[in-house]
């Protein structure tokens, strides 16, 4: 791609703004050109690193890691905008569809019944005896959930199936703890309603939340409530592609977990989220209330078992396979697009698995020097696996990265993949059937 004199001026001033290093006249014509609107030194430290050239969004770019507002202006209809093959950028354009904690529930409950209805044994539902009645056997990762105002009165008869349950709160299009809140009395929540003026009636607009059954039998380390952040690469949802990054960590809350009443409003008991926990007085700035996956695991062995460690983290990859699947048929598939999704899971204290929310902009803020090494390395692995191996962005490529390039990410799905290597197997039966008829009549 060529750039004329006053882009390279102009991509030159954002340079010096952002302290990028100059590269002389003559590297210049082959640099990649990228843009952000995410100031961030994760990322351009892994830009400068491979000797992007910075441009605005009015320049030739060809690569974007943009936040989700932009993205979503980028791929309006009003926008007009159409990218090139040499331009890719990091969200699908309904990214919302997985992200959004409403479209989540409402896609993963559609993906159960259109299961149930084909009559796929995945859709299996036993009867544990339990108040809830049936429940699905396999597709059991998400907490029993609701969406407000629409499911009031939903919520209101599983509510009454057992009143001594605890329920949490959360806006739908909000991030970071914030709006977040739990109840264990349909009158705390009629009364939030009134306070809050937002009537809980289907044909009245307002803002929407999900009401989740509490998860009130968290795993505890050190008596303190924690939950899993795991980052996912997705590179294309038709065919499936995905990737799991191997660094995640443990969030843990500041105080230890109480299911009091008088600690039902102390977010620092019951949300992990850190931007919640830095508030808190017995914030550690040096770990950051954080704790590597790895040595989740040795703990779990070393307590539990090696064996239900692994069943764990095999139905943590499975829970995170599914939801994909769940969204695939809504999702937009851009050959341009990739994502990078966070994934906030807690286990329970019988060791099983459950998807709190997914996030499409997952936080690339450090909070400490161990997080910043972690993002870094998350960034630099992801943009081995999206670009080709020459390193400039072409959707013609078929995004399979070499085994050397997926860095600290392992394969979570490839249903490319695992068609061919079907396709293989079934002309090898062929093949060695038809040796051994050759073989026969020899």
């Amino acid at each position: 791609m060529a750039y004329d004199n006053s882009k390279r001026a102009n991509a030159s001033s954002l340079s010096t703004m952002y302290g990028r290093i100059t590269h002389n006249e003559n590297s210049r014509m082959m640099k990649i050109c990228f843009c952000s609107d995410m100031d961030k030194s994760v990322l351009l430290n892994n830009f400068d690193k491979r000797g992007w050239m910075q441009v605005t969004a009015d320049d030739d770019w060809n690569f974007y890691w943009a936040g989700t507002q932009t993205c979503r202006n980028i791929f309006s209809v009003d926008s007009g905008y159409r990218m090139h093959d040499n331009q890719i950028i990091n969200h699908f354009p309904n990214h919302y569809e997985l992200s959004r904690k409403d479209l989540l529930v409402k896609n993963i409950k559609r993906y159960r019944k259109d299961l149930e209805r084909d009559g796929s044994a995945l859709a299996e539902k036993v009867n544990d005896g339990g108040i809830n009645g049936p429940k699905y056997l396999y597709l059991d990762f998400i907490p029993v959930t609701f969406v407000l105002p629409a499911d009031y009165n939903m919520f209101v008869e599983e509510y009454r199936k057992n009143t001594q349950s605890t329920w949490i709160m959360k806006p739908t299009g909000k991030s970071q703890g914030a709006g977040i809140f739990l109840i264990n009395k349909l009158s705390k929540l009629k009364r939030w309603s009134r306070e809050a003026k937002t009537s809980f009636h289907p044909a009245i607009g307002k803002e929407s939340y999900v009401i989740s059954r509490y998860i009130d039998n968290p795993l505890l380390i050190g008596g303190k409530k924690f939950d899993l952040r795991l980052y996912v690469l997705v590179t294309s949802f038709r065919p499936l592609k995905a990737y799991l990054f191997k660094l995640g960590f443990c969030r843990f809350c500041t105080v230890k977990y109480d299911t009091s009443v008088t600690e039902l409003d102390n977010m620092y008991v019951h949300l992990t989220n850190v931007s919640v926990q830095k508030h808190g007085g017995e914030y550690n700035n040096l770990h950051g209330g954080k704790w590597s996956v790895q040595n989740l695991k040795l703990y779990l062995e070393g307590t539990r078992g090696k064996k239900v460690t692994e069943k764990l983290f095999g139905g943590i990859n499975w829970l995170i396979v599914h939801s994909l699947k769940a969204v695939q048929p809504v999702m937009a598939s851009d050959r341009h697009c990739f994502e990078c999704y966070g994934y906030d899971i807690i286990i329970d204290n019988n060791l099983k698995a459950w998807l709190v929310e997914v996030n499409a902009s997952p936080s690339l803020t450090s909070t400490t020097v161990n997080d910043r090494i972690l993002k870094y390395k998350l960034i630099d692995n992801i943009l081995n696996i999206v670009l080709p191996p020459d390193g400039i962005p072409d959707v013609r490529w078929n995004k399979i990265p070499s085994a050397e390039n997926l860095g600290n990410f392992e394969l979570l799905i490839d249903e490319e993949l695992a068609s061919q290597t079907q396709e293989d197997n079934i002309l090898g039966s062929m093949t060695t059937g038809k040796q051994r008829i050759n073989n026969r009549w020899k």
